[in-house]
């Protein structure tokens, strides 16, 4: 489920966390005494860096909060990581064709949240795709795969065959061969659980990053919003546009993560579900929502969709924003942001 492409986890959230890391070290000199502290902790989690801000009264508090959130994220990866044998998503995959399989709350809450933005994206989100992303293996393999391979893959990649029974409290797969990976949405959700904890713990404000999803919650020490910058699809290293967050996630698919091009022709990991070929209408999509849940799977799904379709979708969706990058390189931005954006 989760890459443990460590360098590229590092480059995908550096460019986010660029006015972040600013934000922090600016704040940091001028606090002193009884005024909050701010803590910022990274560790690898879900195959990725994680990193996770606290602000909160004192020193103490403010670890306190982020041990609470890499340990909520921790407690998760056991449950949805399929590269955990152990994990029920594992056991889901193990039992397909064979028998539904119990699953916790937040198994359930993952995969009923995945089928939504599916319905939404018209079938752009697909975590039944893992078959055909494994297929491509676009990092190791850089090879383009036959019409005959893709076409042998497409019954494993049916989301209708996935079965979630919220009175059981089950998820079976119905065919031999399927399997679910949560990795487009999970890290969304994990992002939210452990905002969640650290609230509990005492935190007043902070951020969890988990490399390209961020949620963030309440306002750095002296009032001021999270600053947040979005990388530029085709200059690595340089900035699209910054934006101020608070109580909001962030969550970016671009085709410049994982990628290798032939014959002038950019090969990248996300795949439509339709062609099982990298969809082409975007570069990047970036979504801005309350819940890191639907920033993060909305991101791929619209991506998907393309540039048009898919900000008529942004814009019908209640406090959902967007900056899509179509495939010629124009910029779109949903209308509750044109206000709230700043140019690099």
């Amino acid at each position: 489920m989760y890459s443990n492409l460590f360098d590229q986890s590092l480059r995908i959230q550096t460019a986010l966390l660029i006015l972040l890391c600013a934000a922090f070290g600016g704040c940091a000199g001028v606090f002193s005494g009884k005024e909050p502290t701010v803590v910022t902790r990274v560790q690898m989690q879900m195959g990725t860096l994680v990193k996770i801000t606290a602000v909160a009264r004192d020193e103490s508090g403010a670890q306190a909060a982020a041990t609470a959130g890499f340990a909520e994220i921790h407690r998760l990866e056991e449950l949805l990581s399929t590269w955990i044998p152990t994990s029920e998503l594992s056991r889901v995959n193990a039992l397909a064709g064979v028998m539904p399989v119990p699953v916790s709350h937040d198994t359930m809450t993952v995969v009923q949240g995945a089928i939504q933005v599916a319905e939404l994206t018209d079938g752009g989100f697909n975590i039944a795709i893992g078959p055909a992303v494994d297929v491509w293996n676009v990092i190791e393999g850089r090879r383009v795969p036959t019409g005959s391979e893709l076409d042998a893959l497409r019954h494993m990649v049916d989301l209708h065959a996935v079965h979630v029974d919220a009175q059981t409290q089950t998820i079976f797969l119905e065919k031999a061969g399927m399997r679910i990976d949560v990795g487009g949405i999970g890290k969304g959700y994990a992002a939210d659980q452990a905002v969640a904890v650290m609230k509990k713990a005492g935190a007043l404000a902070g951020i969890v990053a988990l490399s390209g999803d961020i949620r963030t919650f309440g306002r750095l020490p002296g009032g001021g919003k999270f600053p947040v910058g979005i990388q530029h699809p085709r200059k690595e290293g340089e900035v699209l546009a910054f934006i101020d967050l608070e109580d909001e996630a962030i969550s970016t698919a671009g085709d410049y993560e994982r990628f290798f091009e032939r014959e002038g022709v950019r090969y990248h990991h996300i795949l439509n579900p339709r062609t099982l070929q990298p969809a082409r209408g975007c570069q990047s999509v970036t979504v801005i929502a309350r819940e890191g849940i639907w920033a993060d799977g909305l991101d791929t799904g619209i991506f998907v969709m393309g540039a048009e379709l898919g900000m008529k979708l942004v814009e019908a969706l209640p406090e959902v924003e967007a900056i899509i990058v179509d495939h010629e390189g124009l910029v779109h931005v949903s209308s509750g942001l044109r206000n709230r954006i700043r140019k690099p």
